[in-house]
């Protein structure tokens, strides 16, 4: 109870402190960040979606398999060091 009074004063003095940027005058016409939004913009974000998603996936699957490989490589390493007598000690 008390967690989720303080996540909700949390949540409404953000809101409260956010508001006058919401509500400040000098409105730009609806162009946002980038600037006048065409049919060429739309495209060229488009095609970047189009070339990132492949990428990323390629680069995960990458990454990913290169920590398989290490992962596999130390678990191989510690069952060597386990079979070895002289290493593992005890009688």
């Amino acid at each position: 109870m008390r967690r989720t009074l303080h996540t909700a004063l949390l949540t409404i003095s953000l809101f409260a402190l956010t508001a006058p940027v919401a509500l400040a005058e000098g409105h730009d016409g609806g162009e946002g960040l980038w600037g006048e939004t065409d049919d060429k913009v739309i495209t060229n974000a488009g095609f970047f979606l189009i070339a990132f998603f492949p990428l990323f996936v390629f680069t995960m699957s990458v990454l990913q398999g290169h920590l398989e490989k290490r992962k596999d490589r130390r678990k191989a390493a510690a069952k060597a060091r386990s079979a070895r007598a002289d290493e593992r000690g005890g009688w």
